[in-house]
């Protein structure tokens, strides 16, 4: 699968690994900070090694991180998060079996928690560092087709304005980057 292709996450299984608010905080430090051990998640999650390890081998088994070849030595194994699509789509709810459907929105639960907690930061962010924070709000109006269009034309930009940790510039900063969009029918 190219980069530039996206991916529909509709694997029931690979979305309850993802549906794992642990799991998630352990790709969110792999993806910001590069590999770790479990040991290493253990101590910034305030959990255990047998954990960490453990929600490590789920989120392996389904593909999201993998060992570092070369780099674990005996009982220490160092895990990073793989080459997957970085535009990973979620289905509707009617593409799931009717059972899968909490898992699709424990998901989303997880998200918009994550979401609001970024956006609870970004005032005290802005004040410190403003030139790195840029927000936007209005209001659309927009055909189904034109908010498909639109949609598809920004994730389009996002990738090309964000490649991937190994080919950015030394002085590039992980950044957060959210958008969201939905019919403003309450006004």
């Amino acid at each position: 699968m190219k980069d530039e292709d996206s991916f529909l996450l509709d694997d029931p299984a690979r979305l309850k690994a993802l549906a794992h608010p642990m799991r998630r905080l352990m790709l969110r430090h792999l993806s910001l900070h590069g590999s770790a051990t479990s040991t290493t998640l253990a101590d910034l999650l305030g959990a255990k090694t047998g954990t960490t390890s453990y929600h490590l081998r789920q989120l392996e088994k389904y593909g999201f991180v993998e060992e570092v070849p070369g780099h674990s030595a005996g009982r220490e194994r160092w895990w990073r998060r793989t080459e997957e699509p970085r535009d990973m789509r979620l289905p509707t709810p009617d593409r799931l079996a009717p059972e899968d459907r909490p898992v699709l929105a424990e998901f989303h639960r997880i998200g918009l928690e994550e979401d609001l907690a970024l956006f609870q930061r970004l005032p005290e962010i802005y004040e410190r560092e403003p030139h790195w924070v840029k927000a936007s709000r209005g209001i659309a109006r927009m055909t189904a087709q034109e908010f498909e269009e639109f949609f598809e034309a920004y994730m389009k930009v996002l990738k090309k304005h964000s490649p991937r940790a190994e080919d950015a510039s030394p002085d590039a900063r992980p950044m957060f980057v959210r958008l969201f969009a939905f019919p403003a029918e309450d006004g």
